[in-house]
C-alpha cells in the first residue's frame, strides 16, 4: 500500500467515524427541550458542512498527480485538525448539556 492510500484510508475511517458521532449526536437531540433542540441542530448542521467540506478535501487528495497531493495533504492536515477540534467541542458540550439536563 502507497503512502497515499494509507492516508486516503485514514481520512476515509476519520469521515466515517464523524458521520458515526453525527448520528449518535442526531439522536441525542430528540431528547432535548426545544431551545436546547434548536442549538444541537444548528451543530449538527455545521458539522454535517465540516464532513462534506472533508470528504471534498479527500476526494482532490484522491484525484490529484503524485506531484500536487503532498502538497494538498499538507493544507488538509491544517483543515483536519479543525474539524476534529469542532467535532470536540460539539460532543462535549451535548456531553456536558446531557449532565446539567439529569441535575435539574
Amino acid at each position: 500500500m502507497t503512502t497515499r492510500q494509507a492516508y486516503l484510508e485514514r481520512l476515509k475511517a476519520q469521515l466515517d467515524e464523524w458521520d458515526k458521532d453525527i448520528e449518535r449526536l442526531d439522536r441525542e437531540t430528540s431528547k432535548a427541550d426545544a431551545k436546547t433542540k434548536i442549538k444541537y441542530e444548528e451543530q449538527i448542521k455545521e458539522l454535517r458542512q465540516n464532513v462534506e467540506e472533508a470528504q471534498q478535501t479527500l476526494t482532490k487528495i484522491r484525484d490529484a498527480s503524485e506531484n500536487t497531493w503532498e502538497d494538498l495533504k499538507q493544507g488538509a492536515e491544517t483543515i483536519w485538525d479543525m474539524y476534529k477540534n469542532s467535532f470536540k467541542k460539539a460532543k462535549s458540550e451535548f456531553k456536558r448539556a446531557y449532565r446539567e439536563g439529569l441535575e435539574e
